[in-house]
Parts: C-alpha cells; sequence; structure tokens
C-alpha cells in the first residue's frame, strides 16, 4: 500500500529491531543532561567554532563528519514561498554562487513544492556543490521509507547528504522513532542502501524533549550526525535550548543547526534586536549553520551582510544583547514556536506521522 502526504498508512511496521548495531548504551549522556538541567541563567557562552572564510562566506566543521558547510543555510520553507518557480531556482543559484551551500529543506513544505523547485534548481552542476539535507515527518518504518523515496524523487537526486527526523515536538516521539517498526529502521536502511549519508533530527518546541530524544538514542547505542533547534537572542531567557541542548551537542561532537534566529520575524517585532544582531547571536553560538528564512535578493543580501561584518562577540557584548532582549523574552511571547501550535504542522497534519 502506498503512502501520499494526504493519505498515510495508520498501521505501524511490524519489521525487525532498527539495526544489529543498536545495542543498550551505558548511558553517556545522563552525566551531561544532568549538568545541562543545573546550569544556571548566566552560563557563559561557548567558544565560537574555528571557521574560514572564502570569498563572501564562512565555513565551518558539521561536528565530527568533518563536512565543510557554510555558516548560512538556506531554509527550504520559504523558497517554495516565492510566486513563481523561475524567481525560486535564481534565488538558489544566486545563493549557492556567492558561496552557501547548505540546503535545508522538508518532505511536507509546500505539499513538496520547495523539494521539487530545489531540485530544479541544482540541475547543471549545482547539485555537486552543495550538503543537501532534508526532513522527514514519518515515526513507522512505511511511512518514512516512503517520506525518503518521495524527497529523493522530487529533489532528483540519487542522495542526500542529511536527513532529519523532524517535528520532534511530544515526548512519545523518540520511542516512536526507535520502536519497533519505527522510522529509524527506514532511516538507517536508507544508509545502508547509499539513500543517504547523515542522520539528525529537529524540533522546536521544549528542550527537554531534546534531551529526550538524546537519551534514547543512546539506549540504542545511537549518536545522532546532527541536531537542529532554535537559537537565538530571546531562546536564551526561556525555554532554553541554547542552555540545556547545546553543552551536550558540543560536548558530543554533533553538529549544532541553528534555526529560527530571528524567531519567523517576531523578534524584530519587540523592536529590542535588529536582524543583523538577530544572526550575529547566533553565529556567534557554536553552530555550524545558521539556517535562515530568503525568499528575496534583499534578504540574501541581508544574509551576506550579516556574514561580511560578524566578528565574535565577547562576554560583555553578549551579556548587554541579551539584557535589551530580557523582558520582552521572559514569557515566550515572541517565541511562538514555542508557546502555540501555529508552527506544529504534524500536529495539524497527524497522518504525515503514519
Amino acid at each position: 500500500m502506498e503512502i501520499s502526504r494526504r493519505n498515510l498508512l495508520k498501521t505501524a511496521s511490524v519489521s525487525g529491531v532498527v539495526a544489529a548495531g543498536l545495542a543498550a548504551s551505558e548511558g553517556f549522556l545522563r552525566p551531561l543532561l544532568a549538568q545541562s538541567e543545573a546550569a544556571p541563567a548566566t552560563t557563559e557562552i561557548a567558544q565560537t567554532p574555528t571557521q574560514t572564510r572564502s570569498g563572501e562566506m564562512m565555513y565551518r566543521t558539521l561536528g565530527r563528519t568533518g563536512e565543510k558547510v557554510s555558516v548560512i543555510g538556506l531554509g527550504g520553507y520559504h523558497i517554495g514561498k516565492i510566486e513563481q518557480e523561475s524567481e525560486s531556482i535564481k534565488l538558489i543559484r544566486s545563493a549557492i554562487d556567492r558561496g552557501i551551500n547548505f540546503m535545508d529543506n522538508s518532505w511536507d513544505y509546500h505539499d513538496g513544492r520547495s523539494h521539487r523547485w530545489m531540485g530544479a534548481a541544482l540541475k547543471n552542476g549545482y547539485r555537486q556543490k552543495v550538503f543537501l539535507m532534508t526532513k522527514i515527518d514519518g515515526r513507522t518504518k512505511a511511512a518514512a521509507m516512503q517520506q525518503i523515496d518521495e524527497s529523493l524523487k522530487d529533489l532528483q537526486v540519487d542522495q542526500l547528504d542529511l536527513v532529519q527526523h523532524h517535528e520532534i515536538l511530544r515526548f512519545e516521539d523518540p520511542d516512536r522513532v526507535f520502536g519497533v517498526g519505527g522510522a529509524m529502521e527506514a532511516v538507517v536502511e536508507a544508509k545502508k542502501a547509499g539513500k543517504l549519508r547523515y542522520i539528525g533530527f529537529t524540533g522546536h518546541k521544549n528542550p527537554q524533549i531534546h534531551l529526550q530524544m538524546l537519551e534514547i538514542a543512546a539506549q540504542n547505542g545511537f549518536r545522532f550526525d546532527t541536531v537542529q533547534m532554535p537559537l537565538n537572542a530571546m531562546d536564551a531567557h526561556f525555554r532554553s535550548f541554547e542552555k540545556q541542548v547545546l553543552p551536550v551537542l558540543v560536548k558530543n561532537q554533533m553538529g549544532v543547526l541553528g534555526m529560527k534566529a530571528l524567531g519567523d520575524s517576531y523578534l524584530l517585532r519587540s523592536n529590542t534586536v535588529s536582524a543583523i544582531e538577530c544572526l550575529h547571536y547566533a553565529m556567534n553560538l557554536p553552530t555550524s549553520v545558521v539556517i535562515t528564512g530568503i525568499d528575496s535578493m534583499r534578504l540574501l543580501d541581508q544574509a551576506f551582510e550579516a556574514i561580511r561584518t560578524f566578528q565574535p562577540m565577547n562576554q560583555a557584548q553578549v551579556t548587554a544583547l541579551l539584557a535589551r532582549t530580557r523582558e520582552a523574552a521572559a514569557k515566550g511571547q515572541y517565541e511562538r514556536y514555542k508557546t502555540t501550535t501555529q508552527n506544529d504542522s504534524t500536529a495539524q497534519n497527524p497522518a504525515w506521522l503514519g
């Protein structure tokens, strides 16, 4: 039975365990989890990672993978919002020509349009210039495998550089992903088949859910290559991924993919920070990539201006910036992806989970 975006299988796969190599772990994360939970709000940021400049762009290493990736990543959702496919292709290729090599996307963005338009843009040699990531929603093996295959087809590629479990938003999600017949079986099989190279996960709701995902992975003897999460100048004050999750990722050499640097533009509405300051703050953290939404040449230029003007911030500069955002950030009203369901596409479309 085939799975479509609108009519996924409702039944779980009954196949075997994730992989023979996923034995029970010794809980390598537990001391780090305890440490992160106890960390005070004034904990100093980790050192900005080593980076190299080439042309207009800066590059960092993606965790322990050794891959060199652009500090700015091109958000896949926004390239599907553009009115015309030709304009989207032009924007994607302009970003690549200027040095952005990290491409973000997801199986569910605009019912596959973001995939199809990016796939068209990556023809004529552009695929070889980028590190291509996408995300899948399926929690069952059947749903995840179908979404991986559809992603390859729509992007018109034979292999994905990185596939991430999308929207790990609920405390039960890690158990579903790693359970018998769960999505992890599909992802591991796809990697063995050469359909993808690296594995990660994303989420925007609660840092404790990220820690749960890391702990369940450790219990299954699995270590993610990347983790994606909100990192911005307000997150530091409210249900903070920076304070609770980031130290664990850095310690374990996992690639850190920052998102929502501008909080879907809500941070700008607070009138406490500028767009460039938001990007600089996220870049100053030990992020491998800061993924940002770009749907116009103006926003592309803004991203490159942030790169051009970036200098590592010292602790006094960070403290001063956070002081400006503290009051506005205190209750999460400008981080609506944490406090409402408006960004929870899998909650609005539960069939995507399988």
